[in-house]
């Protein structure tokens, strides 16, 4: 892209006018960022009162993702404590099982050559995932798209309107509720699901999590875990239908998959902009950022360093080194990586062999959020 070419060029710690922004630097070089992310000492910083009045912001703020250490720390141990390898593992088949329905379901809603929009498949399989591991009912999961949108909205760059902070305000309310009642519910009815676990180590007593901290955690744990995956999904395929040779190379070999997955999580990082602030006096790549300063780390100008990756802005799954920064770095490395990778593994494994002539059917519509970088719809044809 060229203007992260043009913020390579001036070096991998970019000061900003003060005048202009209220950020002090961007981190733009793959080193930098990656320091950056790892250092505790740069704080998350959701809303410089502690104490908002704000609804959306009290329960954003109430999780792990906007927690800093000790809080964080302590959050993370519970979710860490359910969310074990051997769990990830035994649900890997489940996964590729409703992979498989929902390619199903796509494939007759393209039947005859009917154009459909790949972003519904893209919506559904990471929802209806992360509802199965959590024991969210199917028949909730439409309800969730447009509550998840709406505090997506606000919480992006120009999202600060009051009409948005209301709908967002009202968004976190009912998905408050929501989960309130889904762990009173577990209490009578106890299941082995991910919730049911949660809410067992809670009672026990031995957790370190109160309820309130469980559900603002649950409501961004859904929230992250399918926006951030849907749009892996539509920015691969079109970067995948705009190289032939490698759709090829895919279909014939589906274990190519994971490699694919990486390289498209380095060249198209879901989650663009991090806010960072300073908590003392720091040095970065040979700039003093001082204490109080904002600071706002771009994942995908890192993943694009030439310093890093040569030849970056080019998507090769074969190149050598497919490390990126896309799920953070350091303690606040994104809990759900390993469920987002198996979910991109299944779909892009299976689509082009059960599709192998699937197409663009008109030009793709992206997303216009500077948070998030995906698309908000992607017209195909099954072939």
């Amino acid at each position: 892209m060229p203007l992260f070419a043009e913020l390579h060029r001036i070096g991998p710690v970019c000061r900003l006018d003060p005048g202009s922004s209220p950020y002090a630097v961007v981190v733009n070089g793959y080193d930098a960022a990656q320091e950056a992310l790892k250092d505790t000492r740069f704080h998350r910083l959701l809303s410089a009162d502690p104490n908002p009045r704000e609804l959306v912001l009290r329960r954003l703020g109430g999780s792990m993702m906007f927690r800093n250490e000790p809080d964080h720390l302590r959050m993370r141990k519970v979710f860490q404590a359910v969310l074990t390898p051997r769990r990830l593992t035994g649900f890997e088949p489940v996964v590729d099982a409703l992979t498989e329905e929902l390619l199903d379901d796509l494939g007759k809603a393209g039947a005859d050559r009917k154009v459909v929009d790949f972003v519904d498949f893209a919506y559904r399989l990471p929802i209806t995932v992360i509802g199965t591991f959590l024991g969210i009912p199917r028949s909730d999961l439409g309800w969730f798209k447009d509550r998840t949108q709406r505090i997506d909205e606000y919480l992006d760059l120009g999202g600060k309107a009051p009409e948005k902070l209301a709908a967002a305000n009202q968004a976190a309310g009912e998905l408050n509720d929501y989960y309130a009642r889904m762990i009173a519910e577990r209490r009578i009815r106890p299941r082995d699901d991910l919730v049911g676990s949660l809410v067992h180590a809670l009672d026990s007593g031995t957790s370190g999590i109160d309820e309130q901290e469980l559900i603002d955690n649950l409501l961004v744990l859904v929230n992250a875990s399918f926006v951030t995956t849907m749009n892996l999904l539509t920015n691969g395929l079109e970067l995948l239908l705009n190289q032939p040779r490698l759709v090829a190379a895919l279909r014939d070999d589906p274990g190519l998959a994971s490699d694919y997955v990486e390289e498209i999580l380095r060249h198209q990082s879901s989650v663009q902009l991090i806010s960072r602030k300073a908590s003392t006096d720091i040095e970065l790549a040979g700039e003093t950022i001082t204490e109080g300063s904002l600071v706002l780390v771009l994942p995908g100008a890192a993943n694009r360093d030439p310093a890093k990756h040569p030849d970056a802005d080019t998507f090769d799954p074969g190149r050598d080194d497919l490390q990126h920064l896309s799920f953070g770095a350091g303690p606040f490395y994104c809990v759900g990586a390993a469920l987002a990778r198996m979910e991109g593994r299944a779909a892009f494994a299976q689509l082009f062999q059960r599709f192998p002539g699937l197409q663009l059917a008109g030009e793709p519509v992206r997303s216009r959020s500077l948070l998030l970088r995906g698309h908000q719809s992607m017209p195909i044809r099954m072939g």
